[in-house]
């Protein structure tokens, strides 16, 4: 089941999330430095890790 999600904002950013030490990241451009930011997940993960 998905669900539908409605958020007002200024960019939209296609990426992946990737390894980093015990967690994970997702990189965004420099200029977004400060900003607030929501991480919507799109699909079901790939590896299964501990949470």
């Amino acid at each position: 089941m998905v669900n539908r999600f409605k958020i007002d904002g200024e960019e939209v950013l296609d990426g992946e999330v990737k390894p980093f030490g015990n967690s994970a990241h997702v990189t965004v451009p420099k200029r977004w430095r400060g900003a607030d930011v929501k991480v919507v997940r799109t699909s079901e993960p790939t590896e299964q890790g501990e949470e």
